[in-house]
């Protein structure tokens, strides 16, 4: 066993550090803004704090790429999605249960759904090119620009009315100046998170990189756990947070716009402005991918059943990530309990975790018909 390097520790931990902290300002920063613009809260979360909390990702995988460390980057990005699921929201329901919007099951899950079969559509040959890069940006635009609209439509009333009594009190009073100095300080906010976010990203991966090197472990499942769980800090201490303040409407929308952000603005900007496209590693392509879209279905009956996460769920999603990082280390060591592992939780532990969401979705049926 190598002995460890304390400089690429000092290195990945100062670049973890100052990657956090960068994001936290870049959400705080943007989220003022939108909060300053009339948003609800629920699309906050879907949209501008899912924005600030991919940012890590994006810092990430540009570096990573214009290194050709393309296994770390596009590893970072589907294990942040899959913690984002099972360790984030399991995280935030044993904290608090969350309470799940409606609006969530009938039109972010399936579209994530959607959009991650796409991925894999487009991944096939081994990278995302340019082009698929240009398409999944103007989804993500779209999708933004169809969400803030439909927002800014239903909460036009209030708007007009605050405009019209801050327009009484004349340009000068209190209220505008007191406003237009919060804004000052979140336009600056955001500035120095970008700043966090370039150089945290920098350190970030060339510590990751060189502590694989020195373990003997791919670029790929490092990528995959000890990077994305760093990278997904900030949708942790987000979604946490919204939990235990009662703003579940964040808590939840955050991940589910986090991941939707991943899988198109972060793959899209990758694909778009590295030389070579975004290379997709045929591991991740033929396992990681769909542990992913298989979480992701799995979330619909749980979500569907009470319109929750109960604490007993989020125990299940933080087992099901033990389980799959577990998986991950015994692959990556060819460990000989490996072919036992992964027979139990084939041939038994997923079915019967099958059976029981078929159970629960059957009885939210049931239920609903009385």
């Amino acid at each position: 066993m190598p002995e460890p390097n304390l400089s690429l520790i000092f290195l990945f931990v100062l670049g973890l550090v100052v990657l956090s902290l960068g994001a936290e300002f870049f959400v705080r920063g943007a989220a003022r803004i939108a909060v300053f613009a009339g948003v609800s809260p629920l699309v906050i979360g879907l949209t501008v704090v899912a924005f600030g909390t991919s940012a890590p990702e994006v810092a990430v995988v540009l570096e990573a790429g214009f290194q050709g460390r393309g296994d770390l980057a596009f590893g970072n990005i589907v294990g942040s999605n899959i913690s984002n699921f099972l360790l984030i929201l399991g995280i935030s329901a044993l904290a608090a249960p969350l309470v799940v919007s409606q609006r969530l099951i009938r039109i972010e899950v399936p579209l994530l759904l959607v959009v991650s079969v796409v991925v894999i559509f487009m991944g096939r040959d081994g990278q995302i090119n340019r082009f698929e890069g240009i398409l999944l940006l103007v989804l993500v635009l779209v999708y933004s620009i169809t969400v803030l609209l439909k927002t800014r439509g239903v909460n036009k009333l209030k708007a007009d009315q605050s405009g019209q009594a801050t327009h009484q009190n004349g340009p000068n009073n209190p209220i505008r100046v007191t406003k237009r100095n919060e804004l000052l300080k979140s336009g600056l906010m955001l500035v120095l998170g970008l700043i966090g976010l370039i150089f945290g990203a920098s350190w970030l991966v060339n510590g990751a990189s060189g502590i694989a090197r020195l373990l003997g472990v791919s670029e790929l499942i490092i990528g995959l756990t000890v990077v994305a769980i760093g990278t997904s800090l900030p949708e942790l201490a987000t979604s946490v947070m919204a939990s235990i303040r009662g703003e579940r409407d964040i808590a939840i929308g955050n991940v589910i716009g986090s991941n939707l952000f991943n899988l198109t603005f972060v793959i899209g900007s990758g694909a778009v402005l590295l030389p070579y496209g975004l290379a997709v590693p045929a591991a991740s392509l033929s396992f990681d991918l769909v542990v992913m879209i298989a979480i992701t279905a799995a979330c619909l009956p749980i979500f569907f059943a009470g319109y929750n996460i109960n604490r007993w769920e989020g125990l299940l999603f933080l087992t099901y990530y033990g389980a799959y990082v577990l998986y991950l280390f015994l692959f990556s060591t060819q460990h000989d309990l490996l072919p036992a592992f992964s027979t139990l939780m084939l041939w038994y532990i997923i079915p019967a975790t099958g059976l029981l969401l078929v159970f629960v979705m059957v009885r939210a049926i049931h239920l609903r018909s009385k």
